[in-house]
């Protein structure tokens, strides 16, 4: 076994990574950019070694930077995580060039399947059925239009490299398909530094079911069974299963045989995932994953493995001691990913520094951040995986959901509240869901805001600073009258006045969703927060940061900003005045528009860059154009104006 170990990523699979590795005795090394200096996978590897500033493209895809870690921290073995160069056959064969091992299989083997047009060649061939579509090298824009106009819509562009959505377009119509797949050739160079892609036939209703591989150097190749990867928003997996629900014995099989067959028709070795979309009782090969994936901790839970351990075991050269009839499926498992993003905002990255993070004990949880993190715009916005093992199918999805609403986390958005929600779906809670439930079912998954959230943060607010000095506080208080406080308070793009009434034993609360009594309430030191309200018993967290109080309860936060009465009036909101504002810091990647333009509700303005996915900006309404302040590469924060609109 290798005595040191380069992790070549970041985030939570690096940290996942390192612990196997330490509780193989295995030393561990991490690398990082200026942007992750403090993180918790520099925190939790024996040597760290920084490789550049913060860009992906100066640090964690900068080949030679990894190589002169790799060199300078004389790592045994290097293992690619998943994303960033996991699936670069340059990057694998040049490890191999250097005393160290790479973890994972062969560059021709990463380079066969890495391709999904070459993949989806090499499977075919084997006799594996596979979506319509057209690969070809026609990669010019008339000639892709051309394909598409015979397969047609609705269709998939998808990019032949990389994975996690980027690079991934449905197109509805011909009159879509040029500036989708502009979008989509720049998003996959952006993130996998090739643009090439791959037009498929759109499933309307499938199931997204992939065979978890592990293969040694000897041959011996087995299948760890499947997972339902269909829970997805915007082609990214949010929640996955194993075993998958109506997957009877016969189709497992086969699927498990098709996957084996694909893993051996290119040497593979290590771990690896054969995806498939199945629809109507047939299934269709998707791509191979020449990685570990994101969901693999639910193979880990049913199978009994470690998967990072069989990686660097036969990586080492170790046989796998076991056959296909040794490995079976005990229980069920569940995973969701905890991402930075605001369900209500169209799910917009969010970015920032956590204030305040606690996970769940009961169940497994991958992280990456813990209190104090800083959240980036440079990277993907996955902050945890939250993973329930049961007996059954309800036990291991009830245990999950309590796990969810358990969940703190104060400083950013996040998506707990909506995991929580899509496993109440009826079509999860039944198993029949596709690809397209969420997106179907979009409008009830979001959470309405917590209506006693206003009250509790002020109330947490008036509690803070009450353990002060009341007499120098200007928050008019006078001696022998009723102490009234008229607060302005911001929540998200909503401004309004809140008014705080003292009264015996607690407060009066109005703000204008109405009036909420707020009885006997205590704020301890860590911000855990108790108070009868409006007849009930509340427990919460409010956590206070400057003006800011974050209200977490039930798996959801609620940010609630009180300014100062000497601030100005409160903050506009992104459309306010003919003014359109980026709605999160990134990179202004296209300006659709120029001064003088007319345009109409809904047209795209500018498209920006975070977190490596586009987001499109769009007109509030119809009107002229009389300024765009920023061009295509310059950076921009969040709230800045992007365009002036004029709609006389």
């Amino acid at each position: 076994m290798f005595d040191s170990l380069l992790v070549a990523n970041r985030g939570e699979i690096a940290v996942r990574v390192m612990r196997t590795a330490r509780r193989m005795g295995v030393r561990t090394i991490a690398v990082y950019s200026d942007a992750d200096v403090a993180a918790c996978h520099v925190e939790e590897a024996d040597q760290a070694v920084r490789i550049g500033p913060a860009p992906v493209a100066e640090s964690y895809l900068n080949q030679d930077a990894l190589l002169s870690a790799i060199a300078d921290s004389r790592a045994q073995a290097v293992h690619p995580g998943y994303g960033f160069l996991s699936e670069n056959p340059d990057f694998a064969a040049a490890v191999g060039e250097t005393e160290a091992t790479f973890v994972g299989p062969s560059p021709e083997a990463i380079r066969a399947m890495g391709s999904k047009i070459e993949a989806k060649r090499l499977v075919a061939a084997a006799g594996a059925p596979v979506v319509p579509g057209y690969d070809g090298g026609d990669q010019s824009p008339g000639g892709l239009a051309e394909h598409a106009a015979s397969i047609g819509y609705p269709l998939l562009i998808k990019a032949s490299m990389g994975g996690g959505g980027r690079g991934m377009r449905i197109v509805s119509d011909a009159e879509e398909f040029e500036r989708a797949l502009a979008a989509a050739k720049r998003e996959a160079a952006a993130s996998f530094g090739d643009d090439t892609v791959l037009l498929e036939r759109y499933l309307t209703a499938p199931k997204h079911i992939e065979i978890q591989v592990l293969a040694d150097k000897a041959g011996r190749t087995l299948s760890l069974f499947e997972r339902d990867c269909s829970v997805q928003r915007r082609h990214q997996k949010v929640i996955e299963e194993s075993p998958a629900p109506g997957v009877d014995g016969a189709t497992r099989d086969a699927m498990g045989e098709a996957a084996i067959r694909a893993a051996r028709a290119v040497g593979y070795s290590g771990a690896g995932t054969v995806e498939f979309v199945a629809e109507e009782g047939e299934f269709y090969f998707l791509e191979m994953n020449t990685r570990l994936q994101v969901e693999h901790p639910v193979t880990e839970a049913v199978t009994g493995l470690d998967l990072v351990e069989w990686q660097l075991r036969i990586a080492a050269g170790e046989a796998l001691p076991f056959d296909q009839d040794d490995v079976g499926i005990d229980g069920h498992a569940v995973e969701a990913r905890i991402y930075a993003e605001n369900p209500r905002r169209n799910f917009l990255p969010s970015t920032g520094s956590l204030h305040w993070v606690s996970f769940p004990g009961t169940v497994r949880v991958d992280s990456g951040v813990r209190t104090g993190s800083e959240i980036s715009a440079h990277y993907d916005p996955m902050m945890a995986k939250v993973v329930a093992h049961g007996a059954d199918r309800p036990r291991a999805v009830a245990a999950l959901r309590t796990a969810l609403h358990e969940i703190e986390i104060a400083g950013t958005e996040h998506n707990a509240a909506w995991l929580a929600n899509v496993l109440d779906h009826p079509a999860f809670v039944a198993g029949t869901y596709t690809t397209r439930t969420v997106e179907e079912s979009a409008a009830m998954l979001v959470s309405a805001p917590d209506p006693n959230a206003v009250a509790i943060a002020a109330v947490a607010s008036v509690l803070r600073h009450r353990r002060g000095d009341p007499w120098s506080l200007r928050d008019a208080f006078q001696a022998n009258l009723a102490h009234e406080q008229v607060l302005r308070a911001r929540r998200g793009r909503e401004g309004f006045e809140v008014r705080v009434i003292a009264g015996e034993g607690g407060f009066r609360v109005v703000d204008p969703g109405g009036e909420v009594h707020v009885h006997a309430p205590t704020l301890a030191d860590d911000g855990r927060f108790r108070a009868v309200v409006n007849d009930r018993v509340m427990v919460a967290r409010a956590v206070l940061v400057d003006d800011d109080v974050f209200v977490m309860r039930g798996g959801a936060t609620e940010r609630i900003t009180f300014i100062a009465p000497d601030a100005g009036a409160f903050a506009e909101v992104v459309e306010a005045g003919g003014r359109v504002l980026a709605p999160m810091p990134g990179q202004v990647v296209s300006v659709a528009v120029s001064e003088g333009d007319h345009v109409g509700a809904g047209d795209v303005l500018v498209v920006v860059e975070a977190m490596k996915m586009e987001h499109e900006v769009r007109a509030p309404g119809p009107g002229t154009v009389t300024a765009v302040r920023f061009a295509p590469g310059e950076r921009v924060e969040e709230g800045v104006e992007l365009v002036s609109i004029d709609d006389g």
